[in-house]
């Protein structure tokens, strides 16, 4: 899911401006992506749903200090990531825990057409990829969360995390692959949920 950069600029200016309007349509458009980023971070629905609304809050009350359009997607998931790293340090946990994808209706809801084995192997597939997921360093599991989960391009996820852009491209490559082998260790075929 790719955010189209073109007509997110208009979007920004008028919440900027302070039209309510405006900023509903904001929050529809990136409130799932925020949900879901903060989904990576607490392990309770209830708790990823209250960090999403400081996150939002947090973005209303500065928004007319945000970064210019060509930057704005990086920013926001910093802004986001960072208020995540904040509301764990008040928790005193300082690990990220994944529990839910970024799209959560997309993995929950099953085809109508699909049947009750195929809808077992899906669950086994998405829990084995969850559990992969966990048991990735912090870094890594940032960078596939937010390049593949999330769809951010590499120069994106380099700004959002405030690292090179070669350490994106090298450290996803080999996150992918340790996820790949922790989930064969877990019990299945290399597939992704």
């Amino acid at each position: 899911m790719i955010v189209d950069t073109v007509d997110l600029a208009p979007l920004v200016a008028q919440c900027r401006a302070g039209d309510p309007l405006a900023w509903e349509a904001f929050v529809r458009r990136f409130q799932s992506r925020i949900y879901g980023l903060a989904c990576t971070y607490v392990r309770d629905r209830d708790e990823a749903a209250d960090l999403a609304q400081e996150i939002f809050i947090r973005l209303f009350e500065t928004r007319a200090r945000w970064a210019p359009e060509a930057e704005f997607v990086p920013w926001l998931f910093q802004v986001a990531r960072n208020r995540a790293v904040d509301f764990l340090r008040r928790r005193n946990v300082r690990r990220p825990a994944v529990s839910v994808p970024a799209d959560e209706a997309a993995l929950t809801l099953a085809d109508p057409g699909e049947g009750p084995e195929a809808q077992a192997i899906r669950r086994s597939r998405r829990e084995r990829f969850r559990a992969g997921l966990a048991r990735l360093s912090d870094i890594s599991r940032e960078i596939l969360l937010l390049r593949d989960v999330q769809g951010l391009s590499v120069r994106e996820v380099a700004a959002a995390l405030n690292v090179p852009a070669g350490t994106v491209k090298s450290r996803a490559s080999r996150a992918r692959a340790e996820l790949a082998e922790r989930m064969l260790a877990l019990g299945g075929e290399r597939s992704e949920p």
